[in-house]
Order: C-alpha cells, then structure tokens, then sequence
C-alpha cells in the first residue's frame, strides 16, 4: 500500500508542475504573438500539443467500453445471490443511487446559476463541428436497451453498454455455479484492463502540459480565469453536498446527531482525501462504522464495499459541473433532454466506476460523448482535476457512511448507546499495517 500510494502522490505532483508549465508556456506564446508564427502554429501549438493530447484521450475513450464491461460485471456477481440481499441491498441501492442523482443535480443546478464558462471565444475546429445534438428525454430512454450490442460498443453509446453489463452480471450470477471460470477470466480481464488505464495515466502530466499548454496559448490569461470559475464551483458543490444535502438525509431517516456523525466521520474523511480512492478508504471506514458508530458487521460488510463500488457522489458532481462548465465553453445550449442524458448517465456510470484516482475522468469522457461535447475540452480541466479529486473522494465515503448508518438504523442493527459516547472506538494512529487487518472475527 505504500507503494501505491506514493505512486500516487507522485503523478498528482508531477500533473500539477505540468499544469504550471503548460500554463507557463501558453502564457508566453500568447503573450509573445509567437502562435501567429507559421512554424509554431502549425509543429508545435497545433503539432506536437495536439498529436500529443489526443493521443492521450484516444487512449482513455479505447479503454471506456472494457472498463465499464468488466468492472461493472463482476460488481454485479460479487453481490452474491440476488433472493438473499433482501431489505439491505434495496435499501442501499436506491439510497446510493438517489444520492448520486441529487450530487449531480446539485452540480448542474449550480454550475448553470452561476454561469461557469460563458462570454469566452473558443476556436470550433474540426474536433466541434457536427457534434450529434442531445437526445430528448424519450429518444434517452429506449436508447438504453440496445438493438445491436457491436453497434453500441463501436458508437459508444454507454447507456445501452452499462445495460448489457447490468443484465449479463445478473444472468451470470444466477448461472455462477456453472460459471465459475468465466467469472474468474472477467475479474482477470477486469485487472489488466486497471493497470491499462495506470499505464495510461502514466501519461497524464505530458498530456496536462500539451494540452493546457495549447489552450492557453490559444486563449490567453482569460481561461485561467474560467478555471478560477470551475475549480470554484466544483468545490462550492461538494462542500455544500458533503455537508448540507447529505446531513440533512441522514438527520431525516435516522434523527442523529450530525454533530456526533461530523466528528466520527472525520478521520475516514481525512484518509480518504489523502488517498484520492474510495477503495483504499474501506478498511478504514469498515472500522469507523463497527467500532466507533455501533453498526453491525452483518450491514456494514456489505454497504460499506457495495458504496465504494456504485456510491460517486463527488465524481458525479463533478462531472456535472464540467459538462456545464464546458458546454458553456462552447457556446453549446443543453436541452432538458441533454440535462436528462448527463444525470441518467453519472448514475449509470457511478455503477462501473471503480475506486481507485483518476477513472472518473474515463467515466466523463463517457458523459461528454451522451451529450455531444468534445472530449478534448476535458483537457482543460484534466490539470486542476487532481486539486479537487481528494476532495470529492472524501465526499464519497462520507455518503457511504451516511448510506450505511441510515440502513443499519432502519434494521435495528446499530448500538445507539455507542454512536452516541464520544469516545467509542477512539484510536489516535492509524498504522498501515491494520489496514491489512481492519477487524477481528
């Protein structure tokens, strides 16, 4: 785990020296008239950053349809048997899944009042022009079952592809004992294809200081400015979510303190925004809700991996927020249908998001092609994405804590008396080797 996480920390400050740089040299081809140079437009601004961005995205969108495939499939199996979930995977599922709605709409909302990204002059080029319109909201919803699979897998229409995935982990899962090797082979793909996407974020800073690097010389000071405006607003979001929308919920179904939940939840938060993965944070998490809120192994075992799995509550805020941000960018009017595509999708996608830094930009790419955006705008963003990252994770476990406490109330499975001593559970290090180890049978 050391390892890994260093790995980690490692490419967030190599992305954000690149971010710096790129922001450095765009700066001084703006500033300097060197882009109305014919060279350095067309091998450098238009050359090298922008072979070097889109072969980047080209590698991201490659990997979006095995992603989605074979991480989603084998969530749906790790259920287990659909009949024994009962009360407790309904409950967690829709509460997981309405959650998700209300972030992404609390980022939509919010992102529109405050008009991130409008009033600046972005060239069109060919990567815009004759982008699909947005679907209407009807067109959306019979698009989800696919007539022809290749042909959504080849047109990456992700709605109809997280539908075959959902469908074939359910029919799997109740062929699982007939099935066992074809499970295993899924899982294996399912790990190859993560270390694909960590080879290819290997790539990211180089892309972050191509691509910003480009924008910036095309657009001068004023993006940076736009930027202030999106990193504003994302932030705004989660904030107001993590501990606004998400308190009240759970003060509604369970009528505990927020305070004492705040002051429980903190050091899961603090793991988590230090790791940037929902999944790393588990162990932890598992043992904040056993041992210091007095909820059940029988629940939290279950709701706690299950929300790390579906539960993206920051992920799809933010990307509602850079849908917004970008279409504004663009000069591109979202229609109810196009508002519609961007929350049925982010919910759809939170399913086959997996936990670890950095996928939910895959997973935009996703939302960007529903509502006919150029995925190379994600570039712009892609520098101070890492910024707001660990923010967002701490606003996912904390929505699986949330989750988790108001199931484990609602099934008599929680110990009021220890949620409510202050001191239940306290531990003032956590070493990483417990992590290993998170509880005792």
């Amino acid at each position: 785990m050391t390892s890994t996480l260093g790995t980690t920390m490692n490419l967030a400050n190599k992305v954000l020296i690149a971010l710096a740089l790129g922001i450095g040299a765009g700066i001084v081809i703006n500033l300097t008239g060197a882009n109305a140079v014919p060279w350095v437009d067309t091998y450098l601004v238009n050359g090298v950053f922008l072979v070097a961005g889109k072969l980047f995205f080209n590698a991201l969108q490659m990997l979006v349809v095995p992603l989605v495939l074979f991480s989603l499939i084998p969530g749906i199996v790790g259920i287990g048997d659909i009949r024994l979930l009962g009360k407790v995977g309904t409950k967690s599922f829709a509460l997981y899944v309405a959650t998700t709605a209300i972030a992404i709409t609390l980022g939509i909302t919010l992102a529109s009042a405050l008009g991130i990204g409008q009033g600046m002059e972005i060239p069109a080029g060919d990567d815009f022009a004759g982008k699909e319109a947005a679907r209407n909201f009807v067109e959306v919803i019979i698009g989800i079952v696919p007539k022809n699979l290749i042909s959504a897998m080849a047109n990456g229409e992700m709605l109809a592809i997280i539908f075959f995935a959902i469908f074939f982990g359910i029919a799997l899962l109740i062929k699982l004992e007939q099935s066992r090797e074809l499970v295993n082979l899924i899982e294996q793909l399912n790990r190859i294809i993560m270390q694909m996407v960590e080879m290819v974020m290997w790539f990211a800073p180089y892309a972050v200081f191509c691509l910003v690097a480009k924008a910036v010389a095309d657009l001068g000071l004023d993006i940076i400015l736009k930027l202030g405006g999106y990193f504003t607003t994302v932030m705004l979001a989660l904030i107001v979510h993590a501990f606004v929308t998400q308190m009240l919920i759970m003060k509604a179904f369970t009528g505990l303190s927020i305070k004492t939940f705040l002051s429980k939840i903190r050091a899961v938060q603090i793991f988590a925004f230090s790791t940037s993965s929902s999944g790393a944070t588990i162990p932890v998490t598992l043992r904040t809700m056993q041992e210091r809120f007095g909820i059940d192994r029988a629940v939290s075992s279950f709701t706690v991996p299950f929300g790390a799995t579906i539960n993206m509550d920051g992920t799809a805020i933010m990307q509602g927020v850079a849908t917004v941000f970008v279409a504004n960018l663009y000069g591109i009017e979202l229609t109810l249908g196009g508002y519609v595509t961007i929350v049925v999708t982010a919910v759809l996608a939170s399913i086959g998001t997996a936990a670890v830094p950095a996928v939910g930009l895959v997973m935009l790419t996703m939302v960007f092609k529903q509502v006919g955006l150029p995925i190379e705008a994600i570039g712009i963003i892609l520098g101070i994405d890492r910024i707001v990252d660990m923010t967002r994770t701490a606003v996912n476990v904390t929505g699986d804590a949330v989750v988790t406490t108001i199931v484990a109330k609602s099934e008599g499975k929680m110990d009021i008396d220890t949620f409510n001593d202050p001191n239940a559970g306290e531990v003032h290090e956590v070493h990483l080797e417990d992590m290993n180890h998170p509880t005792k049978s």
